[in-house]
């Protein structure tokens, strides 16, 4: 009897460890199967999410800000480095006298890494076409 008990113990035991093996539900996406977004993408997420730099510039028209037509062109045309400027550590080139206004938005391209900085620029410069 107790040899019984025992064996019918150790297969409950099995199964039961086999079954929380097998995945419940939706398989898991792995960073494999993950979509890659290109630069432009990402910089338009950040731009109108993480970044809001949608409140005060739009693509072609002026808002607060100048439109990114405009910035792009400005920059491109002067060969001038957009992510330090808004690392903060660039001279305003496109509009100066909103210098102050977009001063109080550097504490929210300083935190950005280089990457999220690169991407917006890219999102910025696609805005020339």
């Amino acid at each position: 009897m107790k040899k019984l008990l025992i064996i019918v113990t150790l297969l409950v035991l099995v199964s039961c460890k086999k079954e929380s093996q097998e995945p419940f539900g939706k398989p898991e996406v792995t960073s494999d199967s993950a979509t890659v977004k290109s630069p432009e993408v990402l910089g338009k997420e950040i731009f109108e999410n993480k970044g809001n730099c949608i409140a005060c510039h739009l693509p072609d028209k002026k808002l607060i800000g100048p439109s990114l037509h405009d910035i792009a062109k400005i920059y491109k045309d002067k060969n001038a480095d957009m992510v330090t400027f808004l690392k903060g550590d660039g001279e305003p080139l496109v509009d100066p006298s909103q210098f102050e206004v977009m001063k109080t938005n550097f504490a929210i391209t300083e935190e950005m890494s280089d990457e999220e900085l690169q991407a917006l620029e890219a999102y910025i410069y696609s805005n020339l076409k």
